[in-house]
Order: C-alpha cells, then sequence, then structure tokens
C-alpha cells in the first residue's frame, strides 16, 4: 500500500508534509506525557512486528502489491496517537533503508495508515466492543486496512488532476479514480481478514500486558 517517490505532484505532499509536522509534533508531546517505562518496550516489540509485516508482500496482477499492516493490532493496543508515530517512524525507515515508499510520500503514507486507518480501527472497536470484544478486534483490524486503502486510492486518483503537462499528459500517477478505487481497495478487502485475524491474536494475547488502559481507548490510551 506504501506509494513511492515520483507518484505524488508537490501539490499534494508538501501540503501533506504540513498536517503530517503539526500531527507529528502533537503526537511526540502525547508520548512524552503519557507513555509509561513498561509499555515502551512492548510498544517498541510491536512496532517491530509491523515493520516485519510490511516487507512481506504479495504481487498481485497489474504490477502492485498487498501486504498486512498491523494498523489495527497498534491502534487497539496503544491508541491512536502511538500508532501514529510507530507507523510513521516504520514508513520513514523502511523508505531509506529499503526504498519501500518514498520520502516525498512518507507524509501521505503516515497520515493514511497511520492516522486515519488508526482512526478507523479505533473507531471500529469502540462501536462493537459492549457486543463482542472478539468481533470489535477482528473489525478494527480490518477497518484500519481498508480505511488507508481508500484514502490512497483517492491520493493517487487525484494525482492526473492536479498535476499535467501542457499537452495534458499527467506528470505524476497517471491513473484516475476509475482505476486507483478498484486497483488499491478491493486487494485489501481481503488483506484486511488478515489485519482483522492479527489484530484478534494481539488483542487476545497482549493486551492485557501492554497498557493500564482497556484496549481500543485511542487518544486515551496514547
Amino acid at each position: 500500500m506504501h506509494v513511492p517517490d515520483g507518484f505524488l505532484g508537490p501539490q499534494t505532499y508538501l501540503p501533506a508534509y504540513g498536517v503530517a509536522g503539526v500531527m507529528w509534533a502533537a503526537g511526540l508531546r502525547r508520548l512524552r506525557a503519557r507513555l509509561d517505562a513498561a509499555t515502551l518496550p512492548r510498544l517498541a516489540v510491536v512496532t517491530a512486528a509491523a515493520f516485519v509485516l510490511m516487507m512481506i508482500t504479495v504481487p498481485l496482477p497489474g504490477g502492485t502489491t498487498v501486504h498486512v499492516a498491523g494498523i489495527g493490532m497498534l491502534a487497539v493496543l496503544f491508541g491512536v496517537w502511538n500508532a501514529f508515530l510507530s507507523l510513521s517512524l516504520v514508513f520513514l525507515l523502511q523508505a531509506l533503508l529499503f526504498g519501500d515508499g518514498g520520502v516525498t510520500a512518507l507524509p501521505v503514507n503516515a497520515l493514511a495508515m497511520g492516522l486515519v486507518g488508526s482512526l478507523a480501527a479505533v473507531g471500529a472497536y469502540g462501536l462493537l466492543r459492549r457486543w463482542s470484544r472478539d468481533a470489535a478486534l477482528f473489525a478494527a483490524g480490518w477497518a484500519g486496512t481498508v480505511a488507508a486503502a481508500l484514502v490512497m486510492a483517492g491520493v493517487l486518483g487525484l494525482q492526473p488532476l492536479l498535476s499535467r503537462a501542457p499537452d495534458g499528459s499527467p506528470l505524476f500517477f497517471p491513473f484516475g479514480w476509475r482505476t486507483t478505487l478498484p486497483a488499491v481497495v478491493l486487494p485489501h478487502l481481503a488483506v484486511g481478514v488478515a489485519d482483522g485475524a492479527l489484530a484478534l491474536l494481539a488483542g487476545r494475547f497482549l493486551a492485557p500486558r501492554t497498557a493500564s488502559a482497556p484496549p481500543g481507548r485511542g487518544t486515551e490510551a496514547a
């Protein structure tokens, strides 16, 4: 799901850096104020697991790939802000060390997966947890992945409208929403099932030991 360098024009990534910069600063303030010594090493371990999972990609017809992201797992266990910062760090390291994703695309990847995906995951958990905790955990993993895919598809499909050469040809990503929505979102409906199972397992076995607050408390746990 990572967007690489060269796919997004400056009309997209420069404002995204501005928004992401504000969110990173706010998240770091919360991290310093609320993260305790018992939670930090566990957050680091789960973040490392997400890093590894994202490096395992499955190729699809048409030249695209998909991977499990662990968005719901991080968001439910540690809250939106911690998940956002952790995933942002993962995207930065993957871009710098492995060329997976891009530096110019970093804020879009971080906002789509780390922030929107985490908010969707915590929201889904909050809606369902009184009915069934297991269903809520699974829904959190699925919703985080699908929400991130929707944002990514929307941003990519917007590029031909934002940046064109004098002859009318797209300067960056060339395909519109008719292509990006099915190409990006449909595979992630299935990937979300794997992310849902991952969030379910993590919530069952790790939640009592990760933080004093119950899973899925979102920004309250951050």
